[in-house]
This record gives structure tokens, C-alpha cells and sequence, in this order.
């Protein structure tokens, strides 16, 4: 599987070279760019998001010291768009759903999948559950635009049924570059599809929260989604106590209750 993974990366690297203008490579190590200039990305699904803006107009123009084109999360979002490896879920998408907010932030919400409004608005976390988490992120002194959401898989299963394995490792490729851009210290999985596809666990939810693991450098902290607090209203109290292992690790004020 982690075979498969490398190979669906190096992939998706590639096309993201291709897109920046890298033509051909030699065995000496050169690498000749296109003289054309860069492909548009006026095909981009229109988000509504400032994020989405913010990350489209980020230069893709750029070259590192090898003369290859930087990877932005503009060129990610780009290829996340053209992307056909599911089935199902092109069938089933109106658009995908790359991620919103900060993309320097040194917090990112990490999710399931997008849900019909998420769909529709091509924006993670904007039905009933997305407006439950803006109020946990604003309970924490932060604003929507102080953190990045996104999800294991950037289109929705049919049903609102959970991705399958096979999507989510599908998914996989774009999660970790999308990651390795944002960069961030803390990740706050929301549920246990998110919490056992990073921690690579079959662990339960409630054996997961609670408590920071340590993952690639991050700290992670798993706690219950809030579509489950929206049919369990009263394991908010457990996500607090989780939110504030979270913002006492990151040296945020906690209210005195």
C-alpha cells in the first residue's frame, strides 16, 4: 500500500511539474521549462471562499534553485479538480472541495468528506455541523480565517455515507501535499474517519480523544465531530475538555468556567 501511495505522489508531482511549465528532464539532472505561458486556471470551481482566492492568486510563476516550478496550493487545488480516480464520487459530486482559511496556519480541522451544502458552495464545513465548528473555533479566541478546515476526501459519497478506504487512500496524495504546504503545528481530527486514516489506527473515537499523539511532526488531538454533537448534544462536554488540551498546548488563554 505505501508502494502504491509513493507512486500515486511521485504521480501527482509530475502533473504539478507539467502544469508549472516543466517540459522535459535530461539524465544530467536539467530541466528545460515551456516557453508558453502557464495554463489558466480559469476552469477552477467558483468556491465563493476568500481562502480559494487567496490561494489561486498565489504565484505559480516561481522557481526554487532548481529551476523547477514551486508547488502552490493553487496547483493542487487545480489537478483535486480534474481528478477521476473514484467513480462514485465524480459521478456523485456537483464540484470538489479542496479546503478553506489560513494557509499558513498552525492549526487545521481535519474532517470526513464534504456533505450536500459543502457540495453545493465548494466550501468544507458550511451546513449545520460546519456552523457548530466555527462556534468551537471562536469559543477557542479564533476566527475561521485564523485556522484551515479540510477533509480526507474532496468529494461527497453518495448518501452522505462515509468514504470507503479505497477513496480515502485515493485522497491521500493531495492530503499530504496539501499538508506539507499549510505546514501546520496542530491538527484537530473531527471524527473517526479523520482520526484513524492519519493516526493510521483502528481505534475507536473514544479511546482516541483525550489526549495529544504525536504524527510526522504534528500534534494531533481527536474529538467527536459535530454532526455527532448535533445528534448527541450532551458529549459537548467532552469536546471542550478536548479543545482545551488544544489551546492550553498552544498557549491560549483559557476561560475559567
Amino acid at each position: 500500500m505505501q508502494s502504491d501511495q509513493l507512486k500515486r505522489t511521485i504521480t501527482q508531482f509530475l502533473r504539478s511539474a507539467q502544469s508549472a511549465g516543466v517540459s522535459s528532464t535530461s539524465p544530467s539532472g536539467s530541466i528545460e521549462i515551456a516557453s508558453a505561458e502557464p495554463e489558466s486556471h480559469s476552469n477552477n470551481h467558483e468556491s465563493g471562499s476568500d481562502t480559494s482566492q487567496a490561494a489561486t492568486a498565489e504565484s505559480t510563476g516561481e522557481k526554487d534553485e532548481h529551476g523547477m516550478g514551486k508547488e502552490t496550493l493553487a496547483i493542487v487545488e487545480q489537478e483535486v479538480s480534474q481528478c477521476t480516480l473514484c467513480d462514485e464520487l465524480v459521478a456523485n459530486r456537483t464540484q470538489t472541495v479542496f479546503g478553506v482559511g489560513n494557509p499558513n496556519a498552525d492549526l487545521v480541522f481535519f474532517g470526513e468528506a464534504p456533505g450536500r451544502d459543502e457540495d453545493k458552495q465548494g466550501i468544507p464545513f458550511v451546513g449545520r455541523a460546519g456552523q457548530l465548528l466555527t462556534k468551537i473555533i471562536e469559543a477557542m479566541g479564533l476566527q475561521r480565517d485564523d485556522v484551515y478546515i479540510l477533509n480526507t476526501v474532496k468529494c461527497r459519497p453518495p448518501d452522505n455515507r462515509n468514504p470507503l478506504p479505497e477513496e480515502q487512500e485515493n485522497c491521500k496524495g493531495f492530503l499530504n501535499r496539501q499538508l506539507a504546504l499549510i505546514s501546520p503545528k496542530y491538527i484537530c481530527c473531527l471524527g473517526s474517519v479523520p482520526s484513524k486514516n492519519l493516526l493510521e489506527t483502528k481505534e475507536t473515537i473514544g479511546k482516541l480523544r483525550g489526549v495529544l499523539h504525536e504524527v510526522n511532526g504534528w500534534k494531533v488531538l481527536c474529538t467527536y465531530h459535530p454532526a455527532y454533537l448535533l445528534r448527541n448534544p450532551s458529549a459537548k462536554q467532552f469536546v471542550w475538555e478536548d479543545m482545551q488540551i488544544l489551546m492550553k498546548d498552544m498557549g491560549l488563554p483559557v476561560p475559567k468556567t
